[in-house]
């Protein structure tokens, strides 16, 4: 079944009536462009890829990772790569045996990436997810944002999200995890979209 030409439309009617802030934000962004992503297990990848460094040298490094292991990731060709293999792309050691461990994971069925539907809840996929080491709660948390479009996750945690709150507050430091979730309390059920628009606001002018 097809999704209809604005999935997010009635979560953008809900964030417009009760932010002006966020109104504004969505005025000059556009339409929320979040939608699912097929190769699940590459969305894990890059969030362990991406962990505390730029946009520019994941990227990069992605780059390398898909020439060497191929596109979509297959779980037994990164495992029959090992280590040393991995880190000639750029990763660092951990990174690599976090790749490894994730791949080894959905080959043993541990971790079913590609079988979470609708019975599982967020906090299931988020206990799943972070079975596996090197897999923590801000990658659990891209990866119901991302790859799942689950509507109401809020990453507290994530810096773009406080830095975000604290402008949007006028705030003199940034947010507690605490403080986030009681400044995004109205837009509950939607606070993905939220999120994505917080993100999106640090980028305007």
């Amino acid at each position: 079944m097809s999704r209809p030409a604005d999935p997010w439309s009635k979560a953008l009617r809900h964030l417009r009536k009760v932010d002006p802030h966020l109104k504004d934000v969505i005025r000059r962004v556009g339409p929320c462009r979040l939608a699912p992503r097929e190769d699940r297990l590459g969305a894990l990848v890059g969030s362990i890829v991406s962990q505390q460094i730029s946009t520019k040298a994941a990227a990069s490094i992605s780059g390398r990772l898909h020439e060497l292991a191929g596109r979509p990731y297959d779980p037994t060709r990164l495992i029959a790569l090992g280590e040393d293999a991995l880190r000639t792309c750029g990763l660092s050691r951990p990174k690599a045996r976090y790749v490894l461990n994730l791949a080894g994971a959905v080959v043993d069925g541990s971790l079913p990436v590609d079988r979470i539907d609708d019975g599982w809840d967020d906090d299931a996929i988020i206990a799943s997810l972070t079975a596996v080491k090197g897999i923590g709660v801000w990658t659990a948390h891209m990866f119901l944002i991302f790859a799942l479009n689950r509507p109401d996750v809020f990453p507290v945690g994530d810096l773009g999200v406080r830095s975000a709150l604290r402008n949007k507050h006028g705030l003199a430091e940034l947010p507690t995890p605490a403080e986030c979730h009681a400044l995004g309390e109205a837009w509950r059920p939607y606070r993905s979209v939220a999120s994505w628009y917080l993100w999106r606001s640090l980028e305007l002018k």
